[in-house]
């Protein structure tokens, strides 16, 4: 966590009440949530509403649960979170590092309103599959009358947001706290609403000190303010290449590098590398203990002895210069 959104949970955590309570107490409770959700939007740059979550998970579930639509589709390498919201969706496959155009049209060309889940960044390779702004899933989506749902998880407070329907922001991504996210939503229409706080769409009470603590981890800054330079993090990324094969199945993000290593299997490479002070996964971490091969590098089309050999090695606001060298030679040293 960034000071400031500790520092925010704390003052959060001093204020005792319910914001639904009507009394004194609850009001200025409220009053800090609804503070802290404007400031949030404001940060990520989005008119639209925003509902706190528990976290991406949840605010996954909630999208692609309670939109509107009669089908869910799903790129074929999205975040295990998405397939266990939606374990009924239609897979499209990837084509080149890209969402298959070809395939997507198929799908859309179906009888039934529908819905794309689609990552922004791809968590386990650092592929940008949405980019800021347009893009050619939200063209044919709207062209189709569907809508998009933008996992931004590994993006958002990073990157401005892509143009979608439905946005999923994660805190603990962004230096903020675990245990709560976002679902920003275009319009509240688009969704069934469940009853309960969160404007009717989420019940259990409002967790206010994280709330606190995600806008405070935004207003502290985005990749502007990290230690490293976006310069410094890509010739990182080529150090590694030196002993090893970095992954990238199309256009790269500069914190989420998959690389595999030459001789040993992925989970011997976390484990010497855990004995030198690294935390890097095979993976990402809701799925790497079951030690199969990833779901995300088969649908980008790896074969899989080389998934079996990658790593995910990723860089926060905090990682200096120095831990990336350090790294760097410790890679070096384990695969020479």
């Amino acid at each position: 966590m960034r000071p400031e959104a500790r520092a925010a949970w704390l003052e959060g955590a001093e204020i005792w009440a319910n914001p639904s309570s009507p009394h004194k107490q609850g009001r200025a409770a409220r009053a800090a949530l609804e503070d802290a959700r404007e400031r949030v939007k404001r940060a990520l740059g989005w008119s639209g509403e925003l509902l706190f979550t528990s976290g991406a998970s949840e605010a996954l579930a909630l999208g692609l649960g309670r939109a509107k639509v009669q089908r869910r589709l799903v790129s074929a390498v999205e975040h295990d979170a998405v397939f266990r919201a939606a374990p009924d969706a239609v897979e499209v496959p990837m084509a080149g590092g890209k969402l298959d155009a070809e395939a997507l049209a198929e799908h859309l060309g179906e009888e039934g309103h529908c819905v794309l889940a689609l990552q922004s960044i791809n968590s386990e390779t650092g592929t940008v599959l949405l980019p800021s702004g347009p893009s050619e899933a939200l063209e044919a989506m709207r062209a189709a009358g569907g809508l998009l749902l933008a996992d931004c998880s590994q993006s958002a407070g990073k990157a401005p947001l892509p143009e979608a329907d439905l946005i999923v922001a994660s805190a603990h991504k962004l230096g903020g706290p675990v245990g709560i996210g976002a679902l920003l939503v275009r319009d509240f229409a688009l969704l069934e609403p469940t009853g309960g706080q969160e404007r009717g769409y989420r019940a259990g009470t409002e967790n206010l000190p994280a709330a606190m603590a995600f806008a405070a981890a935004l207003d502290a800054g985005g990749v502007e303010s990290w230690a490293t330079s976006e310069e410094e993090r890509f010739a990182f990324r080529d150090r590694l290449a030196e002993f090893g094969e970095v992954i990238q199945p199309g256009t790269a993000c500069s914190h989420i590098f998959a690389v595999a290593a030459p001789r040993l299997a992925a989970t011997a490479m976390l484990i010497r590398l855990d004995a030198m002070g690294f935390a890097i996964s095979a993976g990402s971490a809701c799925s790497s203990g079951t030690l199969k091969q990833s779901r995300v590098l088969k649908g980008f089309g790896i074969d899989e002895g080389t998934a079996r050999r990658t790593v995910r090695v990723s860089i926060g606001w905090n990682t200096t210069p120095q831990d990336l060298d350090t790294f760097a030679d410790a890679w070096a040293q384990v695969n020479a």
